[in-house]
């Protein structure tokens, strides 16, 4: 067990409870708990563990909302996603770790003026989710951000957003989503030596906690109203991007 304060478990437990609330109730809110882990572990491996973490909420939230899943926004996606993670991976081999958070802040904020744009000049789309040029710049985004980061649930938060999913489909098509590719992740992080036998005795002792948490998040949604929802998933949008670009 690596050796940790007693503040940085306090702050590892809060980084947990987190990370399940926002699978299950808050996407965009991961961000937080990535900012957490990396203050407390080092980075690299603050980044395996974390993503041990994630998958695991995932499963919970796949299984919440088994019923409330857009398929054909996710295929629409796929191709580039796979993009996107193969540019973060090239990315992440010759660039800095502070270029790396400036540039994804800096691309979340675009993200956020270019869906409220749409919003606001009545060219949103409809429930089918948005055309495949958004879908390609989103997935494009989302790939890259969640291999060099773990930093996705921003960007695909204004995705589903910008399809004006229902609060249970947007939580169901995203959860679908980052299992996926959180479980695509697995054999580069092993490769790079993300995830090491410190970490993972780190996240025997915070599962719990990320288990309950994704109870804690199931209850919130079910008691969120849809514009409420919608405004607490650009807050936690643009409160991911400034500690991006201010870390």
């Amino acid at each position: 067990m690596p050796e940790i304060a007693v503040w940085g478990w306090a702050l590892l437990v809060l980084g947990a409870v987190i990370i399940g609330v926002s699978k299950t109730a808050l996407p965009g809110a991961g961000t937080v708990a990535v900012a957490i882990f990396a203050a407390v572990l080092p980075p690299k491996q603050s980044t395996g563990t974390i993503l041990l973490l994630l998958i695991l909420a995932d499963l919970f939230a796949i299984t919440a909302y088994r019923r409330h899943v857009n398929w054909k926004a996710l295929l629409r996606l796929a191709p580039a996603v796979v993009v996107g993670l193969a540019i973060g991976i090239w990315f992440l081999a010759v660039a800095t770790d502070e270029l790396v958070g400036r540039v994804i802040g800096v691309l979340l904020l675009a993200v956020v003026a270019f869906t409220l744009a749409r919003r606001w000049m009545r060219r949103g789309t409809e429930d089918s989710g948005p055309h495949v040029v958004a879908a390609t710049g989103y997935g494009v985004l989302g790939g890259f951000t969640t291999m060099v980061a773990n930093a996705a649930g921003p960007v695909m938060s204004m995705y589903f957003l910008a399809a004006r999913f229902p609060v249970k489909e947007f939580l169901g098509t995203a959860a679908w989503f980052f299992f996926l590719v959180n479980i695509s992740k697995v054999p580069f992080s092993i490769g790079l030596g993300l995830i090491t036998a410190p970490g993972l005795l780190v996240d025997l002792v915070l599962a719990p906690v990320v288990v309950a948490a994704t109870f804690l998040g199931r209850w919130i949604a079910n008691r969120l109203d849809q514009a409420v929802f919608e405004r607490i998933v650009i807050a936690l949008t643009l409160v991911g991007a400034a500690y991006l670009i201010l870390a």
